[in-house]
C-alpha cells in the first residue's frame, strides 16, 4: 500500500517536497494555509498573519545558479539576481512541469499533528487540518513541516526606553512594502543586515534624511563580483574550499577583507568590524 505523506507548506520546500515524494513512490498531500504557492517570495500589498511577508522591491542574493532546482534549470533570459516576481514565475513553471499543483490542498490549515497510539510499531501520524471552518482528521505515514521559518517579527520595544513617547512611526521590516510613505521624513534604520541595508538605500530616494544604526560594523559585499560575474559563484568554488583546508582561517580572513576593502575601505565608513 502506497505511503501518505502530509507536507505543510506550499513554498520552495513544500514544492521540492511533492515532488520528491512522487519520485520515492509516496502519496503527498500538501497543506497550504493560504490560496496560493510562493510561502517567502510571494508580495501581497498586507503581510498575511502566519506567513512571511516581503517588500515589493526584494531581490534575491543568490544568483539563480546557484538558488535553481538541479533538475530544472532557470531560463537563460532570467535576471542573474532575480526580482521576487521573477522568482514566484519560476515557481510555477516549476509547479507545471511536474505537475504538483494537484497535490496541493489550498486555504487549509494544519490545526494539530500528534503521534497515533500505535506509533511505535506503525510510525503513523493523526493529522487535523482545517479549511471553511471545517475540521478534517487523516493518518499519514510521514509528515514534513516546511513552513519556513522568517514567519513572527522580532520587535523588542522593552530595550528602547522611551519608545511610548515616540510620536513618531515605527515599525518592523515584515510591514514595509515600499518608500513612499516615508517623503521628505527623517528615518532611522536600525541594523545593517540585507533588510536593513536594502530598506536604507530605498528609502533614501524620497526621505530628507536615512540613519543606519548598528551595534558593530560589517562587511559589505556586492552582489556583482569580478569580472562581473555572481559573487556566490565566484566565492563557491573548490579551489576555494581546498585553500580553507590549507591556510589558518587568519589567513583566510585577511584574504578577504584585502578583496573587501579594494571597493571602498570599510574604516572610510565606520563599517570595519572591531571583532576580530
Amino acid at each position: 500500500m502506497m505511503k501518505r505523506v502530509a507536507i505543510i507548506g506550499g513554498g520552495s520546500s513544500g514544492l521540492c517536497a511533492i515532488k520528491a515524494c512522487l519520485q520515492e513512490g509516496l502519496e503527498p498531500v500538501c497543506f497550504e494555509r493560504t490560496g496560493d504557492i510562493g510561502g517567502l517570495w510571494r508580495f501581497e500589498e498586507h503581510p498575511e498573519e502566519g506567513r512571511a511577508s516581503i517588500y515589493r522591491s526584494v531581490i534575491i542574493n543568490t544568483s539563480k545558479e546557484m538558488m535553481c532546482f538541479s533538475d530544472f534549470p532557470i531560463p537563460e533570459d532570467f535576471p542573474n539576481y532575480m526580482h521576487n516576481s521573477k522568482i514566484m514565475e519560476y515557481f510555477r513553471m516549476y509547479a507545471q512541469r511536474f505537475d504538483l499543483l494537484r497535490h496541493v490542498r489550498f486555504r487549509t490549515s494544519v490545526c494539530r499533528v500528534a503521534k497515533r497510539p500505535d506509533f511505535a510499531t506503525t510510525g503513523q501520524w493523526d493529522v487535523v487540518t482545517e479549511s471553511e471552518g471545517k475540521q478534517e482528521a487523516a493518518v499519514f505515514d510521514a509528515v514534513l513541516v516546511c513552513t519556513g521559518h522568517h514567519t513572527e517579527a522580532h520587535l523588542p520595544l522593552s530595550t528602547f526606553p522611551g519608545i511610548e513617547k515616540f510620536k513618531g512611526r515605527y515599525l518592523h521590516s515584515r510591514d514595509y512594502k515600499d518608500a513612499r510613505d516615508f517623503t521628505d521624513k527623517r528615518v532611522v534604520v536600525i541594523g545593517i543586515g540585507n533588510s536593513g541595508s536594502d530598506l536604507a538605500v530605498e528609502i533614501s530616494q524620497t526621505a530628507q534624511q536615512v540613519f543606519l544604526s548598528t551595534r558593530r560594523g560589517a562587511w559589505i559585499l556586492n552582489r556583482v563580483g569580478q569580472q562581473g560575474y555572481p559573487i556566490d559563484i565566484i566565492i563557491t568554488t573548490r579551489m576555494k574550499a581546498f585553500l580553507k583546508q590549507l591556510l589558518s582561517s587568519s589567513m583566510v580572513s585577511d584574504i578577504a577583507e584585502k578583496q573587501l576593502n579594494a571597493r571602498f575601505d570599510h574604516s572610510h565608513y565606520g563599517l570595519k568590524p572591531k571583532h576580530r
